[in-house]
């Protein structure tokens, strides 16, 4: 035991995988932490926790461990890891509910899927091109939320009649639309993708570093700039959201971003008829469609903009169940600003808000900005672009509900 607690000492206060040996050197379980000095370290100090695991604690006489970049990679070298060497207790305390894959399928332009160890039949194996895990503990579903940003990988049809949704967001090359060919689709999105899900990270940083170069030289700038922001996103991959519970207990920092919630509101009228509201949100990885909220206007008579956003904020504020944005955005300017401002106060709510005010052609973006924060001040300047998408897509989501009432 004092050589494991030898070992201990050493670990760094970082994401990676941690393996167990035996007195045979067999591996016999693999691990992933967000911290690997506090989660070996949890095995082996303090009150035991009921968990499986501490059954076999006292097989332990040798631990060795793999520092990664972040959380997401831990995750996936853990899967390759189990996969390669079917550690004993990985294998015997397997739970289909956790055992979790990614796949990119078979078809013209691949597709990138998740899917649980249960449902991996034998025909359905045959649907994969590629077919990566298991990752016990990955919410795969906000993997791809966050990998889709990076390597812009799509779910759209080829050549459909519009642009999908994450075109007009800039994550998607064009299958949509016709812009990009399989071939290329093929080696700018699904290569590059397979070869982080291999865990060959530093390889994929090289790639994209020298392709960048042919880029520039070639006078693509359009490409070079592309492959620019896969190289930052790449280099700053932030993942806790990816994580379940149990993985995250031993996280010590959070995610380092100033904002990880931004909500959107609109309002969209046809004169005094047809009022009603929207509630959009976006985290670090992108849209939440699933906390998209719609509002009926129910208490403004007449025609009044600002009146009819401090109703859909009013009746948001009671929900105290929904998580509070870190920004307030609205579409519009002073008056839609002010209304925000006096409704938060009124609830006792402290948060910065942007309006964006688009002018009657929608050709104009400017902005007003409520908060004492320096920094945020600094993050919503360098941020401008995000949060008029985030505008647009409130726009969009009202409208959208206004057409229906109409139809209905």
């Amino acid at each position: 035991m004092n050589d494991i607690q030898d070992i201990i000492k050493t670990l760094p206060d970082a994401p990676g995988v941690y393996k167990f040996f035996n007195s045979q050197g067999e591996i016999i379980y693999v691990g992933k932490a967000s911290s690997l000095k506090s989660r070996v370290r949890s095995y082996f100090v303090g009150k035991k926790s009921p968990r499986p695991i501490e059954e076999m604690i006292h097989e332990v006489v040798n631990i060795k461990t793999e520092q990664t970049d972040s959380a997401l990679e831990a995750a996936i070298l853990e899967g390759y890891y189990i996969k390669k060497y079917l550690p004993k207790y990985n294998i015997e305390w397997r739970d289909d509910k956790s055992w979790n894959y990614i796949g990119v399928s078979k078809d013209k332009y691949p597709r990138v899927l998740t899917m649980r160890e249960h449902e991996l039949t034998t025909d359905k194996r045959a649907e994969f091109r590629y077919l990566y895990g298991p990752f016990p503990g990955l919410n795969t579903k906000e993997a791809l939320r966050l990998l889709r940003k990076i390597f812009l990988f799509s779910e759209c049809q080829p050549n459909a009649k519009k642009p999908c949704f994450y075109y007009q967001l800039g994550q998607c090359l064009g299958v949509c639309t016709g812009e990009i060919s399989v071939r290329d689709y093929i080696a700018k999105v699904i290569r590059p993708l397979c070869l982080f899900l291999d865990g060959k990270k530093q390889r994929l940083l090289k790639n994209i570093e020298k392709e960048m170069g042919v880029a520039s030289k070639v006078q693509d700038f359009e490409e070079a700039a592309r492959l620019r922001n896969q190289l930052h996103h790449l280099q700053k991959i932030q993942d806790v959201a990816l994580l379940n519970d149990s993985f995250l207990k031993d996280k010590i920092q959070g995610v380092p971003s100033l904002v990880k919630r931004i909500e959107g509101y609109d309002i969209s009228n046809l004169g005094i008829s047809d009022k009603v509201g929207s509630m959009i949100v976006f985290d670090p990885f992108g849209p939440v469609k699933s906390q998209y909220r719609k509002f009926k206007i129910k208490t403004v008579a007449g025609q009044s903009d600002v009146d009819c956003l401090a109703e859909v904020l009013e009746r948001r504020l009671k929900h105290s169940e929904w998580a509070l944005p870190d920004i307030f955005l609205v579409d519009g300017g002073l008056p839609q600003v002010n209304k925000t401002k006096l409704v938060l106060r009124s609830a006792g709510v402290v948060a910065p808000i942007v309006g964006i005010a688009k002018g009657v052609q929608r050709k104009r973006n400017d902005f007003f900005v409520v908060t004492d924060s320096v920094e945020m001040k600094k993050w919503i300047s360098e941020n401008k672009n995000l949060l008029i998408k985030v505008r647009d897509e409130a726009h969009r989501f009202a409208i959208a509900f206004n057409r229906l009432q109409r139809k209905i």
